[in-house]
């Protein structure tokens, strides 16, 4: 990989860090998820992987919460942004189709944590606890609803003009699936 892509991912992973410190007063609501597809739609699935991995240890590592019981559902509920995205998604930048991906995700990300959590605190009836996360799943969805609908498309402009001066390649896209 190239010095300047990878100081691109790094410099990634801090955006995406500092966004959700910024906006940690307001539960759920942050550009995590819209951000994590966009960087998703110009690196590669390896360089997303390296990127969420990056991530996730920096945000535990600050947090206090360096906790295999915590780390892995995190890094597996990001990690399936990029898988879903060069698979299912195929690739898309049509802002509709990935702010309809993000509401779901959202879904997908709080599930992630329920099995890790039911070991953690040794509660075995899922139900509680799905619906005291119920609330916060719903206020993920409709911030990634509205961030990707609103900021992808100016987003995916901004970073790929950055990277064409940059002399770094773009991910090949299929152009709005």
């Amino acid at each position: 990989m190239p010095l300047k892509r990878l100081i691109f991912l790094a410099m990634s992973v801090t955006i995406i860090f500092v966004q959700e410190q910024a906006l940690m007063f307001i539960p759920n609501v942050q550009f995590t998820t819209l951000l994590i597809v966009l960087f998703a739609s110009v690196f590669t699935f390896k360089e997303s992987l390296m990127m969420i991995f990056a991530y996730v240890i920096l945000d535990n590592l600050y947090m206090g919460t360096f906790n295999p019981l915590f780390m892995t559902p995190m890094f597996l509920g990001w990690s399936m942004i990029p898988f879903l995205y060069h698979t299912l998604l195929k690739e898309t930048t049509n802002e509709i189709k990935l702010a309809i991906f993000g509401v779901f995700f959202s879904v997908l990300y709080g599930m992630a944590f329920v099995p890790f959590n039911m070991l953690q605190t040794g509660i075995h009836n899922v139900i509680p606890y799905i619906i005291a996360d119920l609330p916060f799943m719903l206020i993920m969805a409709v911030s990634n609803f509205f961030t990707i609908l609103w900021l992808y498309q100016p987003l995916y402009k901004v970073v790929s003009k950055e990277l064409e001066l940059l002399n770094l390649q773009l991910v090949p896209l299929k152009k709005n699936r």
